[in-house]
């Protein structure tokens, strides 16, 4: 029988109090910087295709894609979606935004291999994600420790990936802000600006990377592997 366990809270505090502050900060500052428009006065979408051309990557679409801050780029597809803020937007966080997805695009175009590697995790760590919370609970619920034990593998895929994703969504940044440099849409001023943007989604990632990795270590305490936890067939 599973029963409420507070433990469960308090390791995960740390990660959980990280993400709300990541939440809010990317917020706020994305919010701050909308308010700021770029000295070139291009739109978001503009940003994009100027940073693919400079690139030779005539091969990836823009199209607009509904929701806040609902930006990606699907290396399946070759296509770079970007939120109404960002694609029809004319400020420095909608610049910084687009830049970054772009940065994917070229990551993508260059094999980067940390991008190939988190995108050939994606399956498993969907499947993990649901999948072994399932069975650990399942297993600690009837005490099968092996049970309980092979949802906490399943689970790693999830924690895998994380790890994975934070230096693919480092370098794309600092790609983003270089190409938006070099290329001249934005000075030296502006880029600071930018880089508050970019840093504070960066924050949302290492939250999600942190509380991943406590979520397993709760998971390997209630299965027993640590701890001293008792949880045996």
């Amino acid at each position: 029988m599973i029963v409420f366990d507070p433990m469960y809270f308090v390791i995960l505090a740390p990660g959980l109090l990280l993400a709300m502050w990541a939440q809010y900060k990317v917020r706020s500052t994305f919010s701050r910087a909308s308010e700021i428009p770029a000295k070139r006065g291009w739109s978001g979408r503009d940003v994009a295709q100027a940073i693919l051309n400079s690139n030779g990557l005539q091969d990836v679409e823009i199209e607009p894609v509904t929701g806040y801050l609902s930006d990606h780029y699907d290396p399946r597809h070759k296509v770079l979606r970007l939120s109404p803020d960002v694609y029809q937007g004319r400020s420095l966080a909608a610049f910084g935004v687009a830049a970054h997805e772009v940065g994917h695009a070229i990551q993508d175009a260059h094999n980067y291999a940390p991008l190939g590697i988190r995108n050939a995790i994606v399956p498993m760590a969907n499947f993990g994600s649901s999948l072994g919370m399932l069975v650990l609970m399942v297993g600690i619920g009837m005490g099968l420790q092996t049970l309980a034990i092979l949802g906490c593998a399943l689970f790693t895929a999830v924690v895998i990936f994380q790890v994975v994703n934070l230096p693919v969504e480092f370098n794309a940044s600092r790609r983003a802000r270089e190409a938006l440099l070099a290329s001249g849409i934005i000075s030296p001023a502006e880029d600071k600006e930018v880089g508050k943007v970019l840093n504070a989604a960066a924050m949302t990632y290492v939250a999600a990377t942190l509380t991943s990795i406590l979520t397993l270590l709760y998971f390997l305490m209630r299965a027993g592997v640590i701890g001293g936890g008792r949880n045996r067939e």
